[in-house]
Protein backbone atom coordinates (compact mmCIF):
# COMPACT_ATOMS: atom_id res chain seq x y z
CA UNK A 1 0.00 0.00 0.00
CA UNK A 2 1.16 3.32 -0.80
CA UNK A 3 0.61 6.16 1.99
CA UNK A 4 -1.31 9.82 0.72
CA UNK A 5 -0.64 12.30 3.87
CA UNK A 6 -3.10 14.96 3.46
CA UNK A 7 -2.63 17.74 6.12
CA UNK A 8 -5.52 19.97 6.89
CA UNK A 9 -9.39 18.86 6.67
CA UNK A 10 -11.56 21.56 5.25
CA UNK A 11 -14.59 22.15 3.81
CA UNK A 12 -12.95 21.68 0.33
CA UNK A 13 -10.95 18.46 1.09
CA UNK A 14 -14.82 16.73 1.07
CA UNK A 15 -14.29 15.91 -3.03
CA UNK A 16 -10.36 15.55 -2.73
CA UNK A 17 -11.43 12.62 -0.22
CA UNK A 18 -13.96 10.96 -1.97
CA UNK A 19 -11.95 10.98 -5.04
CA UNK A 20 -9.25 9.43 -3.28
CA UNK A 21 -11.47 6.28 -1.44
CA UNK A 22 -13.20 5.49 -4.93
CA UNK A 23 -9.62 4.94 -6.12
CA UNK A 24 -8.20 3.34 -3.19
CA UNK A 25 -8.62 -0.14 -4.31
CA UNK A 26 -7.77 0.22 -7.67
CA UNK A 27 -4.64 1.99 -6.73
CA UNK A 28 -3.51 0.49 -3.83
CA UNK A 29 -3.33 3.17 -1.64
CA UNK A 30 -3.95 4.26 2.04
CA UNK A 31 -5.35 8.10 2.71
CA UNK A 32 -3.86 9.89 6.23
CA UNK A 33 -6.23 12.61 7.03
CA UNK A 34 -4.33 14.64 9.37
CA UNK A 35 -6.11 17.38 11.14
CA UNK A 36 -5.45 19.85 14.73
CA UNK A 37 -8.87 18.22 14.98
CA UNK A 38 -9.04 14.85 15.46
CA UNK A 39 -12.18 14.74 15.80
CA UNK A 40 -12.62 16.08 12.60
CA UNK A 41 -10.31 13.95 10.75
CA UNK A 42 -12.32 11.31 12.45
CA UNK A 43 -15.64 12.58 10.08
CA UNK A 44 -13.71 12.95 7.27
CA UNK A 45 -12.06 9.30 7.01
CA UNK A 46 -14.98 7.67 7.84
CA UNK A 47 -15.53 3.87 7.90
CA UNK A 48 -13.53 3.35 4.96
CA UNK A 49 -10.89 0.58 5.28
CA UNK A 50 -8.25 2.56 3.49
CA UNK A 51 -8.55 5.60 5.60
CA UNK A 52 -6.84 6.52 8.90
CA UNK A 53 -7.75 9.93 10.83
CA UNK A 54 -4.98 11.35 12.77
CA UNK A 55 -4.31 14.27 14.94
CA UNK A 56 -1.79 16.38 13.27
CA UNK A 57 -0.50 19.91 14.54
CA UNK A 58 1.59 21.13 12.15
CA UNK A 59 3.27 22.98 14.99
CA UNK A 60 4.73 20.08 16.73
CA UNK A 61 7.81 19.30 14.68
CA UNK A 62 7.83 15.98 16.25
CA UNK A 63 4.32 15.14 15.26
CA UNK A 64 4.34 16.50 11.44
CA UNK A 65 8.02 15.00 10.40
CA UNK A 66 6.61 11.65 12.04
CA UNK A 67 3.59 12.00 9.64
CA UNK A 68 5.80 13.09 6.69
CA UNK A 69 8.45 10.34 7.08
CA UNK A 70 5.70 7.71 6.55
CA UNK A 71 4.17 9.07 3.52
CA UNK A 72 4.97 8.58 -0.14
CA UNK A 73 3.27 11.96 -1.21
CA UNK A 74 2.26 14.83 1.07
CA UNK A 75 -0.92 16.64 0.44
CA UNK A 76 -0.88 20.01 2.42
CA UNK A 77 -4.25 21.69 2.55
CA UNK A 78 -3.11 24.00 5.13
CA UNK A 79 -3.76 28.02 5.15
CA UNK A 80 -1.30 29.30 2.48
CA UNK A 81 1.05 31.00 4.90
CA UNK A 82 1.62 27.55 6.88
CA UNK A 83 2.67 24.97 3.64
CA UNK A 84 6.45 26.41 3.78
CA UNK A 85 6.91 23.74 7.66
CA UNK A 86 5.68 21.43 5.47
CA UNK A 87 7.69 21.84 2.14
CA UNK A 88 10.94 22.14 4.06
CA UNK A 89 9.90 18.61 5.71
CA UNK A 90 9.18 17.21 2.47
CA UNK A 91 12.39 18.62 0.93
CA UNK A 92 14.46 16.71 3.64
CA UNK A 93 12.36 13.53 3.44
CA UNK A 94 12.51 13.33 -0.27
CA UNK A 95 8.41 13.64 -0.53
CA UNK A 96 6.87 14.58 -3.43
CA UNK A 97 4.05 17.46 -2.47
CA UNK A 98 1.17 18.99 -3.59
CA UNK A 99 -0.57 22.38 -2.72
CA UNK A 100 -3.92 24.51 -4.10
CA UNK A 101 -2.64 27.55 -3.13
CA UNK A 102 -0.01 30.84 -4.64
CA UNK A 103 3.64 29.56 -5.07
CA UNK A 104 4.90 31.87 -2.07
CA UNK A 105 8.47 33.64 -2.27
CA UNK A 106 9.05 31.07 0.21
CA UNK A 107 8.43 27.97 -1.72
CA UNK A 108 10.21 29.36 -5.04
CA UNK A 109 13.46 29.64 -3.27
CA UNK A 110 13.14 25.22 -3.06
CA UNK A 111 12.76 25.07 -6.36
CA UNK A 112 16.44 24.59 -7.11
CA UNK A 113 16.92 21.78 -4.08
CA UNK A 114 13.54 20.60 -4.87
CA UNK A 115 14.78 19.70 -8.55
CA UNK A 116 17.85 18.48 -7.09
CA UNK A 117 16.49 15.96 -5.63
CA UNK A 118 13.91 15.14 -8.48
CA UNK A 119 10.88 15.88 -6.33
CA UNK A 120 7.49 17.47 -7.81
CA UNK A 121 6.04 20.10 -5.63
CA UNK A 122 3.00 21.29 -7.39
CA UNK A 123 1.44 24.14 -6.81
CA UNK A 124 -1.63 26.51 -7.56
CA UNK A 125 -3.74 23.18 -8.82
CA UNK A 126 -7.11 24.02 -7.52
CA UNK A 127 -9.64 26.25 -9.10
CA UNK A 128 -8.38 29.99 -8.99
CA UNK A 129 -5.63 29.65 -9.17
CA UNK A 130 -5.61 25.93 -10.83
CA UNK A 131 -8.22 24.85 -13.49
CA UNK A 132 -7.60 28.51 -14.70
CA UNK A 133 -4.23 28.31 -15.18
CA UNK A 134 -4.63 24.72 -17.49
CA UNK A 135 -7.95 25.60 -18.85
CA UNK A 136 -5.90 28.79 -19.99
CA UNK A 137 -2.42 27.28 -21.34
CA UNK A 138 -4.80 24.71 -23.11
CA UNK A 139 -6.46 27.27 -25.40
CA UNK A 140 -3.01 29.64 -25.94
CA UNK A 141 -0.71 26.26 -26.57
CA UNK A 142 -3.18 25.17 -28.72
CA UNK A 143 -3.19 29.05 -30.47
CA UNK A 144 1.01 28.77 -30.77
CA UNK A 145 0.42 25.24 -32.14
CA UNK A 146 -2.00 26.38 -35.02
CA UNK A 147 0.98 29.53 -35.89
CA UNK A 148 -1.21 31.93 -33.67
CA UNK A 149 0.29 35.25 -32.10
CA UNK A 150 -1.76 36.39 -28.94
CA UNK A 151 -3.12 39.73 -28.44
CA UNK A 152 -5.21 39.74 -25.59
CA UNK A 153 -6.13 37.33 -22.41
CA UNK A 154 -8.75 37.92 -19.94
CA UNK A 155 -9.56 35.42 -17.00
CA UNK A 156 -12.72 35.90 -14.30
CA UNK A 157 -13.00 33.83 -11.87
CA UNK A 158 -16.18 33.62 -9.54
CA UNK A 159 -17.47 31.75 -6.57
CA UNK A 160 -21.01 32.36 -6.31
CA UNK A 161 -24.40 30.87 -5.09
CA UNK A 162 -26.57 29.50 -7.61
CA UNK A 163 -29.37 30.81 -9.02
CA UNK A 164 -31.97 28.97 -7.22
CA UNK A 165 -30.50 29.70 -4.19
CA UNK A 166 -30.18 33.67 -4.90
CA UNK A 167 -32.25 34.56 -2.24
CA UNK A 168 -30.80 38.19 -1.14
CA UNK A 169 -30.35 42.06 -3.15
CA UNK A 170 -26.65 41.28 -3.05
CA UNK A 171 -27.11 38.27 -4.98
CA UNK A 172 -24.28 37.34 -3.04
CA UNK A 173 -23.22 34.42 -0.42
CA UNK A 174 -20.02 33.18 1.27
CA UNK A 175 -19.22 30.18 -0.81
CA UNK A 176 -15.46 30.41 0.80
CA UNK A 177 -13.28 32.17 3.37
CA UNK A 178 -15.49 35.40 4.32
CA UNK A 179 -12.48 37.17 5.72
CA UNK A 180 -10.69 36.73 2.16
CA UNK A 181 -13.60 38.25 0.75
CA UNK A 182 -13.98 41.14 3.30
CA UNK A 183 -10.17 42.16 2.63
CA UNK A 184 -9.67 41.23 -1.14
CA UNK A 185 -8.34 43.89 -3.36
CA UNK A 186 -6.21 45.39 -0.47
CA UNK A 187 -2.31 45.92 -0.08
CA UNK A 188 -2.09 47.30 -3.18
CA UNK A 189 -3.37 48.62 -6.74
CA UNK A 190 -4.16 46.32 -9.28
CA UNK A 191 -2.02 46.32 -12.44
CA UNK A 192 -2.68 45.19 -15.91
CA UNK A 193 -2.00 45.87 -19.63
CA UNK A 194 -4.75 47.02 -21.92
CA UNK A 195 -4.00 47.75 -26.02
CA UNK A 196 -0.19 47.71 -24.66
CA UNK A 197 -0.97 50.17 -21.60
CA UNK A 198 -0.49 49.68 -18.24
CA UNK A 199 -3.03 50.58 -16.05
CA UNK A 200 -3.21 50.94 -12.35
CA UNK A 201 -6.87 50.54 -9.58
CA UNK A 202 -6.12 51.57 -6.74
CA UNK A 203 -7.95 50.05 -3.91
CA UNK A 204 -10.28 53.13 -2.92
CA UNK A 205 -10.97 52.71 -7.10
CA UNK A 206 -11.26 48.57 -7.56
CA UNK A 207 -15.09 48.26 -6.91
CA UNK A 208 -15.83 51.23 -9.40
CA UNK A 209 -13.70 49.65 -12.41
CA UNK A 210 -15.46 46.63 -13.35
CA UNK A 211 -16.33 44.93 -17.09
CA UNK A 212 -19.44 43.09 -17.35
CA UNK A 213 -19.86 39.80 -19.26
CA UNK A 214 -22.49 37.18 -20.39
CA UNK A 215 -22.77 33.74 -19.78
CA UNK A 216 -25.22 31.97 -21.75
CA UNK A 217 -27.75 30.40 -19.45
CA UNK A 218 -26.59 32.25 -16.64
CA UNK A 219 -27.18 36.22 -17.64
CA UNK A 220 -24.88 39.20 -16.60
CA UNK A 221 -21.85 39.50 -14.16
CA UNK A 222 -19.23 41.75 -13.46
CA UNK A 223 -15.51 41.29 -13.23
CA UNK A 224 -13.19 43.53 -10.92
CA UNK A 225 -9.45 43.15 -11.45
CA UNK A 226 -7.15 41.25 -9.24
CA UNK A 227 -4.14 42.15 -7.73
CA UNK A 228 -1.53 41.92 -9.79
CA UNK A 229 -2.31 40.42 -13.45
CA UNK A 230 1.34 41.20 -14.65
CA UNK A 231 3.21 38.42 -13.30
CA UNK A 232 1.40 36.03 -15.29
CA UNK A 233 2.42 37.56 -18.61
CA UNK A 234 5.98 35.51 -17.84
CA UNK A 235 4.18 32.30 -16.17
CA UNK A 236 1.96 32.02 -19.25
CA UNK A 237 4.59 33.53 -22.23
CA UNK A 238 2.52 35.46 -23.22
CA UNK A 239 5.64 38.71 -22.89
CA UNK A 240 4.43 40.80 -25.90
CA UNK A 241 1.11 40.41 -25.28
CA UNK A 242 -1.42 44.30 -25.89
CA UNK A 243 -4.05 43.31 -23.16
CA UNK A 244 -3.52 40.77 -20.42
CA UNK A 245 -6.00 41.08 -17.08
CA UNK A 246 -7.26 38.62 -14.37
CA UNK A 247 -10.01 39.51 -12.33
CA UNK A 248 -12.91 37.96 -10.26
CA UNK A 249 -16.92 37.86 -11.06
CA UNK A 250 -19.92 39.25 -9.14
CA UNK A 251 -23.27 39.42 -10.28
CA UNK A 252 -23.99 43.25 -11.70
CA UNK A 253 -24.15 45.27 -9.03
CA UNK A 254 -22.44 44.21 -5.97
CA UNK A 255 -19.16 45.79 -6.50
CA UNK A 256 -21.17 49.29 -6.34
CA UNK A 257 -22.89 48.38 -3.24
CA UNK A 258 -19.43 46.78 -1.90
CA UNK A 259 -18.06 50.52 -2.49
CA UNK A 260 -20.30 51.76 0.30
CA UNK A 261 -18.81 49.67 2.56
CA UNK A 262 -14.75 50.91 1.23
CA UNK A 263 -15.82 54.48 1.47
CA UNK A 264 -16.59 54.55 4.59
CA UNK A 265 -14.06 52.48 5.87
CA UNK A 266 -15.18 49.16 7.21
CA UNK A 267 -13.33 47.15 5.32
CA UNK A 268 -10.08 48.71 6.62
CA UNK A 269 -8.31 45.73 8.73
CA UNK A 270 -5.25 47.98 9.72
CA UNK A 271 -6.45 48.86 13.59
CA UNK A 272 -8.79 48.04 16.78
CA UNK A 273 -11.99 49.55 17.40
CA UNK A 274 -12.61 50.68 21.02
CA UNK A 275 -14.68 48.75 23.33
CA UNK A 276 -15.91 46.43 19.69
CA UNK A 277 -17.21 43.79 21.84
CA UNK A 278 -20.08 45.91 23.70
CA UNK A 279 -20.48 47.51 20.35
CA UNK A 280 -23.52 47.29 18.43
CA UNK A 281 -24.07 47.22 14.91
CA UNK A 282 -25.58 50.48 14.81
CA UNK A 283 -22.84 52.40 16.96
CA UNK A 284 -20.53 49.92 14.45
CA UNK A 285 -21.97 52.44 11.09
CA UNK A 286 -22.24 55.74 13.40
CA UNK A 287 -18.31 55.47 14.43
CA UNK A 288 -17.19 56.17 10.60
CA UNK A 289 -19.75 59.26 10.29
CA UNK A 290 -19.14 62.53 11.48
CA UNK A 291 -20.96 63.86 14.64
CA UNK A 292 -24.28 65.38 14.39
CA UNK A 293 -26.39 66.40 17.60
CA UNK A 294 -29.70 66.37 15.64
CA UNK A 295 -29.28 64.17 12.63
CA UNK A 296 -29.99 60.26 12.78
CA UNK A 297 -27.36 57.65 11.84
CA UNK A 298 -30.02 56.60 8.73
CA UNK A 299 -29.64 60.37 7.54
CA UNK A 300 -25.98 60.80 8.00
CA UNK A 301 -25.30 57.36 6.33
CA UNK A 302 -27.17 58.24 3.50
CA UNK A 303 -25.67 61.99 2.86
CA UNK A 304 -21.89 60.39 3.34
CA UNK A 305 -22.74 57.89 0.87
CA UNK A 306 -24.84 60.63 -1.84
CA UNK A 307 -27.62 58.03 -1.97
CA UNK A 308 -31.62 58.18 -1.98
CA UNK A 309 -34.09 56.53 0.52
CA UNK A 310 -35.54 55.00 -2.36
CA UNK A 311 -32.31 54.14 -4.34
CA UNK A 312 -31.23 50.30 -4.18
CA UNK A 313 -28.17 50.71 -2.32
CA UNK A 314 -30.16 51.79 0.84
CA UNK A 315 -32.21 48.56 0.22
CA UNK A 316 -29.58 46.76 0.17
CA UNK A 317 -27.96 47.88 3.80
CA UNK A 318 -31.36 47.77 5.55
CA UNK A 319 -31.54 44.15 4.38
CA UNK A 320 -28.47 43.72 6.50
CA UNK A 321 -29.65 45.11 9.38
CA UNK A 322 -26.66 47.05 9.90
CA UNK A 323 -29.02 49.58 11.68
CA UNK A 324 -30.18 47.10 14.60
CA UNK A 325 -29.18 49.34 17.98
CA UNK A 326 -29.61 45.62 20.04
CA UNK A 327 -27.14 43.25 18.05
CA UNK A 328 -23.44 43.10 18.88
CA UNK A 329 -20.19 42.99 17.34
CA UNK A 330 -19.07 40.88 20.55
CA UNK A 331 -15.48 40.11 19.34
CA UNK A 332 -12.85 41.88 21.62
CA UNK A 333 -10.73 44.07 19.66
CA UNK A 334 -11.93 43.54 16.42
CA UNK A 335 -11.02 45.71 13.12
CA UNK A 336 -13.36 47.17 10.96
CA UNK A 337 -13.15 44.41 8.46
CA UNK A 338 -13.63 41.57 11.13
CA UNK A 339 -16.82 43.40 12.49
CA UNK A 340 -18.38 43.71 9.29
CA UNK A 341 -17.70 39.88 8.43
CA UNK A 342 -19.48 39.71 11.42
CA UNK A 343 -22.73 41.53 10.46
CA UNK A 344 -22.18 39.72 6.86
CA UNK A 345 -21.71 36.29 7.66
CA UNK A 346 -25.60 36.63 9.80
CA UNK A 347 -27.04 37.51 6.41
CA UNK A 348 -24.54 35.60 3.85
CA UNK A 349 -24.19 32.12 5.24
CA UNK A 350 -25.37 29.66 3.14
CA UNK A 351 -28.70 28.10 4.56
CA UNK A 352 -28.78 23.69 4.59
CA UNK A 353 -30.24 23.66 1.51
CA UNK A 354 -28.34 26.31 -0.34
CA UNK A 355 -26.10 25.57 -3.29
CA UNK A 356 -23.13 26.83 -4.56
CA UNK A 357 -21.59 27.89 -8.44
CA UNK A 358 -18.26 28.22 -9.74
CA UNK A 359 -18.19 30.91 -12.85
CA UNK A 360 -14.84 30.77 -14.96
CA UNK A 361 -14.80 33.02 -18.12
CA UNK A 362 -11.32 33.49 -20.44
CA UNK A 363 -11.00 35.70 -23.23
CA UNK A 364 -8.28 34.85 -26.51
CA UNK A 365 -7.73 37.72 -28.67
CA UNK A 366 -5.45 36.30 -31.30
CA UNK A 367 -3.77 36.95 -34.94
CA UNK A 368 -3.47 34.06 -37.47
CA UNK A 369 -2.71 34.29 -41.22
CA UNK A 370 -3.65 37.69 -41.07
CA UNK A 371 -7.05 37.09 -39.46
CA UNK A 372 -8.35 38.25 -35.88
CA UNK A 373 -10.50 36.13 -33.65
CA UNK A 374 -11.60 35.81 -30.57
CA UNK A 375 -12.42 32.42 -28.53
CA UNK A 376 -14.52 32.70 -25.22
CA UNK A 377 -14.61 29.73 -22.96
CA UNK A 378 -16.66 29.57 -19.78
CA UNK A 379 -17.24 26.85 -17.19
CA UNK A 380 -20.13 26.89 -15.14
CA UNK A 381 -21.04 24.28 -12.11
CA UNK A 382 -23.16 24.20 -9.62
CA UNK A 383 -22.34 22.39 -6.42
CA UNK A 384 -24.70 19.08 -4.98
CA UNK A 385 -25.01 20.27 -1.65
CA UNK A 386 -23.49 22.20 1.36
CA UNK A 387 -20.64 18.85 1.49
CA UNK A 388 -20.21 18.59 -2.27
CA UNK A 389 -19.78 22.05 -3.11
CA UNK A 390 -19.31 23.50 -6.11
CA UNK A 391 -15.86 24.98 -4.73
CA UNK A 392 -15.01 22.18 -3.40
CA UNK A 393 -15.09 19.96 -6.36
CA UNK A 394 -12.90 22.56 -8.42
CA UNK A 395 -10.40 22.36 -5.88
CA UNK A 396 -10.45 19.08 -4.48
CA UNK A 397 -10.43 17.31 -7.72
CA UNK A 398 -7.39 18.83 -9.61
CA UNK A 399 -5.54 18.55 -6.58
CA UNK A 400 -6.79 14.85 -6.05
CA UNK A 401 -5.92 13.78 -9.91
CA UNK A 402 -2.56 15.60 -9.83
CA UNK A 403 -1.39 13.95 -6.31
CA UNK A 404 -2.46 10.07 -8.28
CA UNK A 405 -0.36 11.02 -11.37
CA UNK A 406 2.45 11.95 -9.41
CA UNK A 407 2.41 9.06 -7.33
CA UNK A 408 1.79 7.05 -10.61
CA UNK A 409 5.33 8.99 -12.03
CA UNK A 410 2.75 10.48 -14.91
CA UNK A 411 4.03 13.48 -13.98
CA UNK A 412 7.50 13.37 -13.59
CA UNK A 413 9.09 17.38 -14.29
CA UNK A 414 10.97 18.41 -11.08
CA UNK A 415 10.52 21.35 -9.48
CA UNK A 416 8.52 24.02 -7.61
CA UNK A 417 5.30 23.65 -10.44
CA UNK A 418 1.99 25.13 -11.47
CA UNK A 419 0.15 23.23 -14.08
CA UNK A 420 1.09 25.13 -17.29
CA UNK A 421 2.77 22.25 -18.79
CA UNK A 422 0.99 19.75 -21.18
CA UNK A 423 1.81 16.77 -18.94
CA UNK A 424 -0.09 18.30 -16.44
CA UNK A 425 -3.23 20.00 -17.60
CA UNK A 426 -4.22 17.43 -20.56
CA UNK A 427 -4.30 14.24 -18.52
CA UNK A 428 -6.40 16.66 -15.17
CA UNK A 429 -8.51 18.76 -17.66
CA UNK A 430 -9.36 14.96 -19.48
CA UNK A 431 -10.65 14.13 -16.31
CA UNK A 432 -12.36 16.66 -15.14
CA UNK A 433 -14.14 16.63 -17.66
CA UNK A 434 -15.37 13.41 -17.18
CA UNK A 435 -16.13 14.75 -13.80
CA UNK A 436 -18.50 17.41 -14.66
CA UNK A 437 -16.33 20.61 -15.23
CA UNK A 438 -16.61 21.46 -18.81
CA UNK A 439 -15.34 24.25 -20.85
CA UNK A 440 -17.52 25.48 -23.33
CA UNK A 441 -15.87 27.40 -26.88
CA UNK A 442 -17.64 30.35 -28.74
CA UNK A 443 -15.10 31.70 -31.54
CA UNK A 444 -15.74 35.19 -33.42
CA UNK A 445 -14.38 37.92 -34.86
CA UNK A 446 -11.53 39.52 -32.25
CA UNK A 447 -12.45 43.46 -32.52
CA UNK A 448 -9.89 44.42 -29.84
CA UNK A 449 -10.46 45.59 -26.20
CA UNK A 450 -14.08 46.47 -26.08
CA UNK A 451 -14.27 49.67 -23.20
CA UNK A 452 -18.59 49.60 -23.80
CA UNK A 453 -18.71 46.61 -21.53
CA UNK A 454 -16.05 48.53 -18.90
CA UNK A 455 -17.75 50.93 -15.50
CA UNK A 456 -15.98 53.46 -14.08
Amino acid sequence: MRNILLIGAGKSTSSLIKYLKEKADSERIQIIIGDLSLENAIKFAGNHNSTQAIQLDIFNTEQRQNAIKNADIVISMLPARFHIEVAKDCVNFNKNLVTASYVSDQMQALDKEVKQKGLVFMNEIGVDPGIDHMSAMQVIDRIRDEGGKMLLFESFTGGLVAPESDTNLWNYKFTWNPRNVVVAGQGGAAEFIQEGQYKYIPYHRLFRRTEFLKVEGYGKFEGLANRNSLKYRSVYGLDDIKTLYRGTLRRVGFSKAWNMFVQLGMTDDSYTLQNSEDMSYRDFVNSFLPYSPTDSVELKTRYNLKIDQDDVMWEKLLELDIFNPHKKIGIKNATPAQALQKILEEKWTLAPDDKDMIVMYHKFGYEIDGKTNQIDSTMVLLGEDQTYTAMAKTVGLPVAIATLKILNEEITTPGVLRPISKEVYEPILKELAENGIIFKEKEREYLGYNEDNVVG
